[in-house]
């Protein structure tokens, strides 16, 4: 095994002081220590699909578990035998109901790219500064891996033994899924790795005011599916000094325009409408009308515009949304063209199906001779997991105890997360995380990704309480 596990006094050597409220130093409690020293561990540890490896990562924290007092035979790196570096922990805490399902504790613990030149600070080292955390994945997503893995360690150095078993799952790939993703693989390869009543995943974190003060915590409940969708036009060219009516660029290009200009029908889900409910009470009085204005009237177009204009977010999330990205045309500057090609990406609403998709681009297109095809496979059809009370209500009072008054709020996903994967297998998976932001965010797949410290630690403590509460749940 390649991982070497630190020794606890090296934890809280290396690790930084905190700051009591009089500004004197003072050393982190013993579980903070070695907290932090496990997450800078798997924060260095390069996971780049181009020189990293996740089967490094995910041996360091199976070597972290066993030495926290699992069993060597409750933990295992599964890894494809193609893809020696795309390795996956999979861990278990048994609980004392062998009936009753467990509950799976996910996250990625691969990386985006970064490049040490774009960077202020060295990616792959992690620099904690003014009240901050700095490094690729020090918030995407190995904030929640490391957070999982040493409440695992915590639950089982207290004793304690949930009703229901609760699983871990540190996966490769969700950065690169078109080349290879970890949980789409576990579910073929070794299904029983997943299987669970519910998952809890990335996805959705928290909302800090411009004074730090916490506003709303953020629960994810389904994504929208993405889909590609190439778009051709041809002809049989000829000189450019004799133009014709059959321009390929020009007829595209017409489409195109209508394309843009084209909306796709409002249609609210449980995520989205308990987050225009949540956030119209937030947001200032005018923004609240506006979304009042779109749950009373899904079709005004006016409220819906404004709050376009402010958030192009607020627009994704009620709709199927389509646009124009790349466009490919033309053979040389003194000829008619004979082809070209444009990619149209779409984000499509769970529920809708890709053909009928593909089939209104075609219709707003209104033009025959230009063909609209999929690019590649169908986009994976996940539903919105139900946000019942069971999964509501232990969120709602462990953010009550730690951040009173703090607003709960549903929300969908417009991008896409390894959840896509399980929801459509059958396993209801949520996003949640106890992390929060400030407006700026943590600038994940960005330059000098962050995650504010004691956003960090909240977010751990948040996560090892409410998930004790779900494994005790009888249901």
């Amino acid at each position: 095994m390649r991982a070497i596990v630190r020794s606890l006094s090296l934890s809280v050597a290396v690790a930084s002081a905190l700051f009591a409220g009089q500004g004197r130093a003072q050393a982190p409690a013993a579980d903070e220590a070695a907290f932090r020293d496990l997450y800078k561990q798997l924060v260095e540890i390069n996971t780049t699909r181009s020189v990293g490896s996740c089967t490094q990562a995910a041996e360091a924290m199976q070597a972290r578990l066993v030495a926290g007092g699992f069993a060597k035979g409750d933990t295992q790196v599964l890894v494809p035998p193609d893809r020696p570096k795309d390795g996956n922990l999979t861990a278990i805490l048994h609980g004392s109901d062998k009936l009753a399902k467990p509950i799976l504790l996910l996250a990625h613990i691969d990386v985006v790219e970064a490049k040490r030149e774009d960077w202020e600070r060295d990616p792959f080292k992690l620099v904690e500064e003014n009240g901050w955390f700095y490094a690729r994945g020090s918030s995407d997503d190995k904030a929640m891996a490391a957070s999982f893995t040493d409440n695992l360690i915590r639950y089982k150095k207290s004793g304690f033994v949930p009703k229901r078993s609760i699983k871990l799952a540190l996966t490769c790939g969700e950065e690169t899924p078109d080349t290879f993703n970890g949980v789409k693989w576990l579910i073929q390869a070794h299904p029983e790795a997943l299987d669970a009543a519910f998952a809890l995943n990335e996805g959705a974190g928290g909302e800090l005011d411009k004074d730090g003060k916490h506003v709303a915590l953020q629960i994810q409940a389904g994504e929208k599916v993405y889909q590609d969708f190439q778009l051709d036009a041809t002809d049989v060219g000829g000189h450019s000094s004799r133009p014709t009516h059959n321009n390929p660029i020009a007829r595209l290009a017409k489409g195109l325009e209508k394309l843009s200009t084209y909306n796709f029908p409002v249609a609210f889900n449980q995520a989205t409408k308990g987050y225009y409910e949540a956030e119209s009470k937030l947001l200032s009085p005018d923004i609240g009308t506006q979304m009042r204005a779109v749950l009373a009237n899904p079709n005004d177009d006016a409220a819906i515009e404004k709050l376009w204009a402010i958030n192009p977010g607020w627009n994704s999330m009620l709709r199927t949304t389509c646009v124009v990205t790349e466009i490919n045309g033309g053979h040389a500057p003194n000829a008619l063209p004979q082809h070209v090609s444009a990619n149209v990406n779409c984000r499509i609403l769970p529920g809708v199906p890709v053909e009928d998709v593909r089939k209104q681009i075609a219709s707003v297109m209104g033009d025959d001779k230009i063909s609209v095809k999929m690019v590649g496979d169908p986009g994976l059809q996940s539903p919105p997991p139900p946000l019942s009370e069971k999964i509501m209500e232990p969120v709602r009072k462990i953010s009550e105890s730690m951040w009173p008054g703090t607003a709960i709020v549903p929300t969908m996903s417009t991008g896409a997360t390894d959840g896509r994967f399980l929801n459509a297998a059958g396993v209801p998976t949520y996003g949640l995380s106890g992390m929060f932001h400030d407006a700026e965010g943590s600038r994940a797949h960005g330059l000098n990704e962050r995650i504010r410290v004691k956003s960090l630690m909240d977010g751990r403590k948040f996560l090892y309480e409410v998930v004790k509460i779900y494994a005790n749940s009888a249901n």
